[in-house]
């Protein structure tokens, strides 16, 4: 839902980008340095009971984050690389929130809680996981009520408040979260079996090499499509990432 606004941020962060553009810093460096703040605030301050502080850290480390894509796409130098290492550290980032919380909560007596923040650890690995599956087999699955924007956002609002002294806050955040990282994961199963489940159209049979498709016989040959294989050619454009538009990152 929150990846709705994802152009007004692009917006509001590009005069940083294109600042960031004019110096040696590259995408690849904002992405390691974002999730190194993140796992440090996460890990340092939220066990030791400094929620205000953490969340306040490991927000502006996730918001300094999102400029990775934007430098790329500036720059020029958005790729299949740069997507699968921001993806993967991100999984590193979310789990470093809800570990640190888990830990906290457990210093605390807390240890329902405690495992409901390790529930939604391992929930919103697979709810990021059920997407890209499901994309590693052709089919669109980036729907859910809970998806990565929302989690960073319920959990680190849920922490700061906890962390000014707000009561109930934070149970009530890891809770919500659960329920919607469970719902979205099932939502997100359900869409992949309605695509290529039992009873659903059969998809289109590949081709073997070297054999026109049906239909094209006596066709020319014609130029070779563009990521196919044709010397020169960009990757594949299954390999490219969606995200943004910046073919960088996929916040699932």
């Amino acid at each position: 839902m929150l990846n709705a606004l994802r152009p007004v941020f692009a917006r509001l962060l590009r005069p940083a980008g294109e600042a960031l553009a004019r110096t040696p810093i590259t995408p690849n460096m904002i992405t390691v340095t974002g999730t190194a703040g993140v796992a440090a605030g996460a890990l340092w301050l939220f066990p030791t009971g400094h929620l205000f502080a953490g969340a306040l850290v490991c927000s502006g480390f996730a918001m300094a984050d999102m400029l990775d894509g934007l430098l790329a796409r500036v720059k020029g130098t958005s790729g299949p690389w740069g997507a699968f290492l921001d993806s993967t550290l991100d999984r590193i980032g979310d789990a470093s929130l809800f570990a640190g919380l888990a830990i906290y909560l457990a210093r605390d007596n807390q240890p329902v809680l405690a495992v409901v923040a390790l529930y939604c650890l391992v929930a919103g690995v697979m709810v990021s996981y059920a997407r890209a599956r499901a994309e590693g087999i052709g089919v669109r699955a980036d729907v859910g009520v809970a998806e990565r924007s929302e989690r960073l956002v319920v959990v680190l609002l849920a922490a700061g408040l906890t962390g000014l002294g707000v009561p109930f806050v934070l149970a009530i955040g890891l809770w919500l979260l659960a329920v919607g990282s469970t719902v979205t994961f099932v939502q997100r199963v359900l869409v992949v079996r309605k695509a290529v489940g039992p009873g659903a159209a059969p998809q289109p049979a590949a081709q073997p090499a070297g054999q026109p498709a049906p239909g094209t016989a006596g066709a020319g040959p014609g130029p070779a499509p563009a990521g196919n294989g044709a010397p020169g050619a960009g990757p594949p454009a299954a390999v490219r990432d969606p995200g943004d538009g910046a073919a960088r990152k996929d916040k699932a």
